[in-house]
């Protein structure tokens, strides 16, 4: 996951865009950038880090203009420590195209190729967004027929993007001397809203992963971007919008309601913080049905995605909700850290036991899900160090067991603890007395209950059903080959590519076949 902005407005945009990526900061703390026009010149800032530390006085003062993009970096694909792949990308041709992209996409390699061999277009880096950017680039150069572009054009340059690309992808991009475009992969994985705010001078657009990016930055929510739809805003804030694929199935990501998106937005029509209250009746339900015997003294969330759910479970229960952890906000997600030895270190720095709230107590740890186990391991290992005479532990959301190939960070199931263990065998492995999942009918229709107009979900994370019907089982043992292996000295690979990253082929081995 990654968050994204676009903005057209009548007033310089930097200040909005810097504001905006620091709502957004908790779906990317890897690197950040932004992107502004005046006129057809365009200006950009980024780097590796959070919002506040990638930007000075200086870098903004730099970035004039009324409207532009920007991005902020959790990384799937492509390299973690790598300044290169901040977004947003570039490429000169044609018009001149600035892109951000959240998501992942199935078919990035096979794009890859093509696009050097078919369309003579190089990739400076390892990033799928980049692969994108020239997709993108190279179906509005075939569908032009004159040196301006249009809204036509444009449209049918993104129905090409829609028929080539494969995954999960949501995108704002600018075009340089027309304005602002994003749009959706035609089954609306990741998320994108539509914000309007009018002024004396005139109407203003934001389109934004999430709404409490709108509702932040004074804009009104207008709706959000249709799964395959694409939406236009020129330079004089004109409006248009077009569906541009030819078979759409709107079918959002479940875990952006279970963990990624914060509980004040609004994505599908669909309130996250309503959601996660509607996963805590349901697990109390279960744990009436199928745990009775249990003996709670006090149900404690791991904050923060998790506390709402946990709520509304005490509530149902007739049981003392109290707050038995405290969080370290200047520590980032430990989720959304790159590397096994980081999330483990970071776990006892970002939260800490009360041990008032746990000393002879039998308490029920609520989280929103399980993925690596090493945050629930660590925070029981706290509960009972505190004192918590039993700890039961119980997740929102079903047992992670499959890899996720859409934006989040779960590439592998060896990285996954219930990837090849059940449930007990799971309970023994992160040290709880009793382990209670929710299961995936009730999670699912815990989301419906909101918004009954959207019937299917993405879970492939929970039941291994990818939804797009491209992910084989070669797919999957390729992604996970590529994050066992370490890195390879430079040489010539014998597909023609140069160098262990693939960035360049080469051509006179290509030609030799």
């Amino acid at each position: 996951m990654c968050g994204i902005l676009g903005v057209v407005a009548t007033t310089p945009v930097n200040q909005l865009l810097y504001d905006g990526l620091q709502v957004l900061q908790h779906r990317g703390q890897d690197a950040a950038g932004v992107a502004t026009a005046e006129g057809g010149r365009f200006h950009m800032h980024k780097g590796s880090g959070l919002v506040r530390d990638v930007f000075r006085t200086r870098n903004m003062r730099n970035l004039v203009g009324n409207w532009g993009i920007g991005h902020c970096r959790y990384p799937t694909a492509g390299s973690a420590d790598n300044a290169a792949e901040a977004q947003p990308f570039y490429v000169n041709s044609p018009f001149g195209l600035m892109l951000a992209h959240n998501g992942n996409l199935t078919n990035a390699d096979q794009l890859k190729q093509d696009m050097f061999l078919q369309d003579l277009r190089h990739m400076n880096t390892n990033s799928d967004s980049e692969v994108l950017l020239n997709v993108l680039a190279h179906e509005l150069q075939a569908a032009s027929t004159k040196y301006q572009v249009d809204a036509e054009t444009i449209f049918k340059a993104v129905a090409g993007v829609h028929r080539r690309v494969k995954g999960a992808y949501a995108v704002v991009a600018m075009i340089a001397g027309y304005g602002l475009l994003a749009f959706r992969d035609p089954y609306g994985i990741r998320p994108l809203v539509i914000g309007k705010n009018e002024t004396p001078q005139g109407t203003e657009y934001l389109v934004a992963s999430e709404s409490v990016a709108i509702d932040t930055l004074g804009f009104k929510m207008l709706r959000d971007v249709e799964p395959g739809e694409a939406v236009l805003v020129d330079m004089r804030g004109n409006f248009v919008s077009r569906q541009c694929a030819e078979r759409t199935l709107h079918a959002p990501c479940m875990f952006e309601f279970v963990y990624l998106a914060r509980p004040d937005s609004v994505m599908d029509g669909i309130s996250v913080y309503e959601t996660r209250a509607k996963m805590g009746d349901y697990l109390a339900d279960k744990i009436r049905l199928t745990m009775p015997h249990l003996e709670i003294d006090a149900v404690i969330p791991i904050p923060d995605s998790s506390r709402h759910s946990a709520m509304e479970l005490a509530a149902r229960l007739n049981l003392p909700y109290r707050e038995g952890f405290v969080k370290n906000r200047y520590i980032g997600r430990t989720f959304i850290m790159p590397g096994q030895a980081t999330r483990r270190k970071s776990v006892r720095q970002k939260l800490n036991a009360i041990s008032q709230e746990f000393k002879g107590r039998n308490v029920l740890l609520v989280d929103d899900s399980i993925v690596r186990g090493t945050t629930s391991r660590e925070i029981i290992m706290m509960a009972r160090e505190a004192g918590a005479r039993k700890v039961y532990f119980a997740s929102a959301s079903p047992p992670v067991r499959f890899a996720n190939v859409y934006g989040i960070d779960m590439p592998t199931r060896s990285e996954l603890i219930a990837a090849f263990r059940n449930d007990e065998e799971i309970c023994r492995e992160i040290g709880a007395d009793a382990l209670i999942y929710q299961d995936l009918d009730a999670l699912k229709a815990a989301v419906r209950s909101v918004n009954p107009t959207v019937t299917q979900f993405e879970t492939s994370c929970f039941d291994g059903q990818y939804i797009t019907g491209d992910v084989s089982a070669g797919y999957l043992q390729s992604m996970e080959d590529k994050r066992n292996l370490p890195p390879l000295p430079k040489q010539d690979d014998q597909d023609g590519f140069d160098g262990p990253d693939g960035e360049q082929l080469d051509l006179n081995l290509v030609q030799s076949r």
